[in-house]
């Protein structure tokens, strides 16, 4: 039996899943990048919170269909930019989420990106940008963002500004939901750009956008796939599943897998694959 420390879902929305499922699935953290936290009598995986979408008014994702009612903070000025950072903070936010999604509908004016930046900074939170659209992902990378939410797909980006990129950011993964399974352009333009940006040594975190789409409640198979095709190694997978996202967790859960790893790709993948989260206590007991 391997151990290792929690698996991270760097990216999901619990309000959209019925999270039940997680835990066997071998997700022992998550980070939820959107939506209002709901009470929940089963067992969760640990979870840290952005709290409201940061967006223009009338910006994405404030006229989609599954938006959770109160998910969306719209932001016109640079007093709205403090006042919404300090909104999220108190509300017990681990991070701030901002869309900059110029496919569907109006994006953050530059000194209103900066605004938000620049309080979240203030108040010692890292900035997690969806950018969609052609230039919005310089334009986050330009204004000091920390994270991105997935991988960017929308365009090449230039080889110099990956490299610029992989100094200082963190890309969440979220490959499959490009096609879920039926690889799209967007799939390939994305996995052209992490390659990239991995081996120019820019960290990489495991996400899946949990609640678009069909993706499964745990482990994503097709999202391990997608960072072996994009050039992660198998240990460099694994790297992308422990990581924290730079946020403090109680490490009260590991996740365990049993049986010896292969040394094939493909057997990697089903190994990886049975991996479950349990209590670190319940190791300890079995040891």
């Amino acid at each position: 039996m391997t151990v290792l420390p929690a698996f991270l879902d760097a990216h999901v929305h619990l309000t959209l899943i019925d999270p039940a499922t997680l835990l066997s699935g071998g997700i022992g953290r998550v980070l939820d990048l959107g939506g209002l936290p709901a009470a929940s009598a089963i067992d969760l995986p640990e979870a840290a919170y952005a709290h409201q979408f940061l967006t223009a008014p009338g910006g994405y994702p404030t006229q989609q269909s599954w938006t959770p009612p109160g998910s969306v903070c719209p932001v016109a000025t640079r007093a709205d930019a403090a006042a919404a950072v300090d909104r999220q903070a108190d509300a017990g936010a681990s991070v701030v989420k901002v869309t900059l999604n110029s496919v569907a509908g109006p994006v953050l004016a530059d000194d209103v990106l900066v605004a938000i930046l620049t309080r979240a900074r203030e108040r010692r939170l890292p900035v997690v940008v969806h950018a969609e659209g052609a230039g919005q992902a310089e334009r986050a990378f330009t204004a000091g963002a920390d994270m991105f939410a997935h991988t960017p797909f929308s365009e090449r980006l230039d080889d110099g500004l990956i490299v610029a990129m992989a100094g200082r950011m963190t890309w969440i993964s979220t490959l499959d939901i490009h096609g879920w399974g039926a690889r799209n352009d967007d799939f390939a333009r994305a996995c052209d750009n992490l390659r990239r940006f991995h081996a120019a040594g820019g960290r990489v975190l495991y996400g899946t956008d949990l609640g678009n789409g069909p993706l499964p409640v745990g482990l994503n198979r097709r999202e391990i796939e997608g960072l072996l095709h994009a050039g992660l190694s198998p240990d460099a997978v694994i790297t992308s599943l422990i990581g924290t996202a730079g946020l403090a967790w109680t490490q009260d859960r590991v996740t365990v897998i049993p049986g010896a790893r292969p040394t094939d790709p493909a057997g990697f993948v089903d190994w990886l694959c049975t991996a479950r989260a349990v209590a670190a206590t319940d190791v300890k007991e079995d040891a």
